[in-house]
């Protein structure tokens, strides 16, 4: 999209929109209209002031147009404008959405709906100073006056207004679309239009179906280029020595990480029961989304520390009044500002190379980040002569070079890797540059050798049953010489086609979270679709290459002797059902074992609550050492500072629901979970103990019991899955 830019629907609602066609279960209408809304809830989503939107229906029942209205123009009856141009909120997008039904009428021009959106656009803005763009949705039924449409054609160009039309069920021979069966009435004004668009300097002709079609295909934005650092790239001190080399350049981002879109927590906002409002604050700002109300949810903290003397025997305390601490071990450092001071690597803006490597030493895999672009800076012919000749002198000698870069003042130190580019294939003459990893960034692992296998006595053993005879090892060769993706396919040419180019992978949670966002934010009420194809294309390997590797595939099964896996037996061996001795003698207290216990406490927890479990006779017993550990595990939480004591209560939960587990007791554990995870979300514990929950019982697997782990258990798997959540 352009910087500024205007956009005006025009939209054929009469009665022929409601019918169905060509085998489609849904309305000429809503078929249309899929393509519109998904341009509109992209323009509102960017929620910028510059990108405006108008809307007008022909074929409507009334008439609201100035031309008709106001200029008492002939011609312009059931025309009406359902949105002046201007930026579009969520409330008016849903409000839009509302409007646009079909009607009963069926005499509007479409022509005269071009005309009022012209119109529309040449008195919001009528010094040319944006993109303006109308957008002609209709299915060609209803009749036009093709008359004035060289006429029409003249006032586009004059006004610089680009001119898209998009029939339903037009007949579009580069996309090999073709309605049979078309009144004459539809041929003859899609030739009009084809004809208007065609004498339009800056026009669109295309049939629904494409753009329908290609609305599955992610949208990139597109990223204007940002200059991280405009200054000297040095070699050598140019101030100590004059042998020094220094040129001014300037470096742009050339690839950026793309991220999903982020949430912001909000809440339902009611004025007095009447009136709601929605607002949804992002990184830019404040924007309006409609329907039911949100506001943003303010945090106040309040922090509070022992005092016996104070009312509940605890005083709040300022924020002014804290000071940072570092654990180190089990004891809190305290660390002031004049601490944290000396830890600040004083730096200054500088960029300097530090050394140069073969291109051949280099492993691709030690990237470390985003990718930069280096050029001369602007209207300077010696930093252009000297970039140059420095990219030239590492491209004839087969090098890289390593530069120090400091972005600016007080920044982080970067190490960067610069890769000459010529400009003999591309005609652009630059560096690129990628950041290196420091020592520290560094992780070395060692793996056992595949090819033998190495004893304990020091001996080499080149056959052992963790290693491939020559069967297996011919076998996956095959399978992977027939699962080769650049030979899978070839063009109409013969040559090989590559399955996953560059400029066609998208990252599938980026674009389904934008899809799924437009589809809420268009219908609220209406299911999110399936995800689109292309989405999926690489997450199974085609099946035209399973089909022909289909022999190499059972060839390399037989070799390894894969079996499919069992399911996993239901149901485990009892605690509570332990057999016990016929003479029903108490064997542990025969032999000297632990008495019968009571309580359990918190320093020696574990033994205690197993020795408890282990004596009891009955459930009700059983029931008291859960609540006691329940209890103790609650302590904990509430008496931790910051996170030192969850991992003991994390313990302590993972040990009883493994008993509970083997004692088949498992509505105990949920029980006492589900207490739990109220007390950790509502504060009650003494704080914002929310990462106790998501850290560690739900990142450590200590969920609710399931019927998948225990027959007797209540809860679906579903269930325990939106539990964590």
């Amino acid at each position: 999209m352009a910087d500024k830019e205007s956009t005006v629907y025009v939209v054929d609602l009469g009665e022929s929109m409601a019918d169905c066609h060509n085998g489609r279960v849904e309305s000429d209408l809503d078929f249309g209209m899929r393509y519109v809304w998904d341009k509109i809830s992209d323009t509102v989503a960017a929620s910028r002031k510059t990108w405006t939107i108008g809307f007008v229906g022909f074929n409507t029942d009334e008439t609201e147009n100035e031309l008709a209205n106001k200029d008492k123009l002939e011609g312009y009856d059931n025309i009406s404008v359902l949105q002046p141009i201007g930026p579009m909120s969520m409330t008016e997008l849903r409000e839009l959405r509302s409007k646009v039904q079909p009607s009963r009428s069926y005499g509007a021009d479409p022509v005269s709906a071009v005309v009022v959106a012209l119109k529309m656009l040449e008195k919001y803005n009528p010094k040319h100073k944006i993109k303006r763009r109308v957008i002609l949705v209709t299915n060609g039924e209803s009749s036009i006056d093709d008359e004035e449409l060289d006429h029409i054609a003249v006032v586009f160009n004059e006004l610089k207004v680009e001119l898209i039309v998009i029939g339903i069920d037009f007949d579009d021979a580069d996309y090999g679309f073709k309605e049979e069966d078309k009144s004459t009435n539809k041929k003859n004004n899609e030739k009009a239009f084809q004809q208007l668009v065609e004498k339009c300097n800056d026009g669109v002709f295309g049939t629904m179906q494409q753009a329908v079609d290609e609305l599955s295909i992610p949208r990139i934005k597109p990223v204007r280029p940002f200059k991280a650092y405009d200054g000297p790239l040095t070699l050598g001190d140019p101030d100590k020595y004059p042998s020094a080399i220094s040129f001014h350049v300037e470096r742009y981002y050339k690839t950026k990480r793309a991220s999903a879109p982020s949430a912001s927590t909000v809440v339902v906002s009611n004025n007095n029961g009447f009136s709601q409002t929605q607002t949804y604050k992002d990184e830019d700002g404040d924007s309006e989304m409609g329907g039911a109300e949100f506001s943003g949810v303010k945090q106040m903290r309040t922090y509070k520390v022992n005092d016996p003397d104070a009312p509940g025997g605890k005083r709040d305390v300022d924020f002014e009044e804290l000071a940072k601490g570092y654990q180190y071990g089990r004891t809190v450092v305290p660390f002031g500002e004049s601490d944290l001071s000396i830890t600040k690597y004083s730096t200054k803006k500088s960029f300097t190379i530090i050394g140069f490597i073969p291109f051949d030493s280099y492993n691709p895999f030690i990237n470390m980040g985003e990718t930069g672009l280096i050029v001369p800076q602007k209207m300077n012919e010696e930093a252009e002569l000297g970039l140059s000749a420095f990219i030239h002198a590492l491209y004839e000698a087969d090098s890289y070079a390593v530069a120090r870069y400091v972005q600016k003042d007080e920044a982080a130190v970067q190490i960067l890797l610069l890769k000459p580019n010529t400009g003999l294939e591309d005609e652009f003459e630059c560096l690129y540059d990628v950041p290196l990893p420091f020592a520290e960034d560094i992780r070395s692992y060692q793996f056992p050798p595949l090819d033998k296998v190495l004893t304990v006595s020091g001996s080499v053993l080149k056959e052992h049953r963790l290693l491939p005879n020559d069967d297996l090892k011919d076998a996956v060769s095959d399978f992977v010489d027939a699962m080769d993706l650049s030979n899978y396919d070839v063009d109409e040419d013969g040559k090989p086609v590559d399955y996953a180019p560059v400029d066609e992978v998208y990252n599938p949670i980026i674009h389904r979270m934008n899809q799924a966002i437009r589809a809420r934010a268009v219908d609220p009420d209406s299911p999110i679709g399936q995800p689109a194809e292309i989405l999926l294309r690489y997450s199974k390997p085609p099946k035209k290459l399973l089909d022909k590797a289909k022999h190499e595939i059972g060839n390399l099964i037989d070799a390894a002797e894969l079996k499919k896996v069992p399911e996993k037996a239901k149901g485990r061996f009892s605690k509570k059902d332990a057999v016990k001795p016929l003479s029903g003698l108490d064997i542990d207290s025969l032999l000297g074992g632990q008495p019968k216990r009571a309580a359990i406490s918190s320093e020696n927890a574990i033994p205690e609550f197993k020795q408890m479990l282990a004596a009891a006779e009955d459930d009700e017993t059983i029931e008291k050492a859960v609540k006691q550990m329940g209890e103790i595990v609650r302590k904990l939480i509430k008496d931790s500072f910051a996170d030192v004591f969850y991992s003991r209560a994390a313990e302590n939960l993972g040990v009883m629901r493994e008993e509970l587990l083997g004692f088949e007791m498992p509505m105990l554990y949920n029980k006492l979970l589900r207490a739990l995870r109220k007390s950790l979300l509502s504060g009650e514990l003494d704080g914002d103990r929310r990462e106790m929950w998501y850290k560690h019982i739900v990142g450590g697997g200590l969920g609710l019991i399931t019927k998948e782990e225990l027959d007797v258990s209540d809860v679906t798997e579903e269930e325990a899955k939106a539990f964590a959540k």
